[in-house]
């Protein structure tokens, strides 16, 4: 595959280094187009050297091949990391200054971007909505991690592993969503959301809609993995090519993945399980009659399925992945991603999805932002973007705690 490695005038410049060699090594050609800025960093030598190719920034060399237009035209995919705030400003705006933005303006939907830069900028809402734009015309941005940034600062806006990069690109590269990455594995998703009866007509639920935990599956089958769906209430369909059973309460749900765990690789809970159900469910409509005293309904807590889980693996010495996902909002005593820390030590699974739902966000949406945190690890990456790309994200991380 024909590559254009574009690098951002900023300090993580010297992960995109081993970003090329990756890219090299696995028989793509790669042409590395640095800004002016990038090479104060890098040097063209040090390209040049990984590349075989001759590197330059400049719109006038190369003048009779058309550089400006070709290599945008002519790139199968276009790949800047680091991309920094001036450079998702200028692919934004449609400016073509360089060579490395005249390239960007030719390829189109081909460009994917890696960002990296100070917290604040990345969260200033100028930035923001340039990723926006660019998200709009069809191009992936792929949310930075948070971490060590330079000096003593620490944040998101670190600029991912050069091998979290790459397996991100894994679905360019090979022209498949999932790399063949989970070939011969089986997958189990949980989605949607559960109910706990009350009485015949009414239940304790929540707003989940299945959407996630779905494209979870799909992206899951998408990267070769036989895929079994336990589904709750959902407002979607089955994903192609999965098998299925419904569930209704957490009980249900319990003993459905449980059953499935001896023989499972991966189990992604992804279902919005309800953590409380009523101590009684009465056999008949409880009614509502003048001069009768309202009904108080006692709630006791729900199986913890997750941390459940986790215990009967290690107990049974089974080798399956183990993720869950985590809706959270904060509160005085925290905010989400502290609650989230603390669910992962807890449920002792081997990643939390993070969903801050404050607000009801999230719920029925087709888009999502998601952080990922990982056992034993203690920078996060992220994943925004449609609920497909999102899964797609999830997945990549799981196929390579696998690898």
């Amino acid at each position: 595959m024909r590559i254009v490695l574009g690098v951002g005038g900023g300090i993580a410049a010297f992960k995109a280094v081993s970003l090329l060699r990756l890219l090299t090594e696995s028989g793509h050609d790669v042409t590395v187009v640095p800004t002016e800025s990038a090479t104060r960093f890098v040097g063209t030598a040090t390209w040049e050297a990984l590349s075989g190719k001759a590197v330059t920034n400049n719109v006038f060399d190369g003048v009779p091949q058309v550089n400006h237009v070709r290599l945008g035209q002519e790139a199968d995919l276009v790949v800047v990391a680091p991309a920094t705030a001036d450079l998702l400003a200028k692919a934004a705006g449609g400016f073509a200054g360089d060579l490395l933005t005249t390239t960007l303006l030719m390829a189109g939907p081909k460009a994917f971007f890696v960002p990296a830069m100070h917290t604040e900028m990345w969260q200033h809402p100028a930035t923001a909505r340039n990723v926006e734009i660019l998200r709009e015309r069809g191009n992936t941005v792929l949310e930075p991690d948070s971490g060590r940034l330079t000096g003593p600062d620490s944040g998101p806006g670190r600029l991912p592993e050069p091998s979290a990069i790459f397996e991100a690109l894994a679905s360019f590269l090979d022209g498949t969503s999932g790399h063949g990455q989970l070939a011969g594995k089986r997958v189990v998703v949980t989605a949607g959301g559960t109910r706990e009866p009350l009485d015949p007509v009414r239940f304790l639920g929540n707003r989940s809609s299945g959407r996630q935990g779905m494209a979870v599956a799909r992206a899951a089958i998408e990267a070769g993995a036989s895929v079994h769906v336990i589904a709750a209430n959902i407002d979607v369909p089955i994903a192609d090519g999965a098998t299925a059973l419904r569930v209704e309460t957490a009980e249900q749900m319990q003993r459905a993945v449980m059953e499935q765990l001896p023989t499972a690789d991966v189990v992604v809970m992804a279902a919005a399980v309800a953590d409380f159900r009523p101590a009684e469910v009465s056999d008949s409509k409880i009614k509502k009659r003048e001069g009768q005293t309202d009904p108080v309904i006692e709630l006791v807590r729900t199986p913890d399925i997750l941390r459940g889980l986790v215990e009967e693996r290690d107990s049974a010495g089974l080798d399956v992945l183990i993720a869950g996902f985590a809706a959270e909002t904060g509160d005085a005593g925290g905010d989400p991603l502290s609650y989230a820390r603390e669910k992962l030590a807890r449920k002792g699974c081997d990643i939390l999805v993070l969903n801050d739902v404050g607000g009801g966000s999230v719920f029925g949406e087709d888009s999502n932002a998601v952080t990922i945190l990982s056992a034993g690890v203690s920078e996060t990456s992220s994943a925004r973007g449609t609920k497909d790309e999102v899964g797609r994200a999830v997945m990549t991380r799981i196929a390579a705690l696998m690898a």
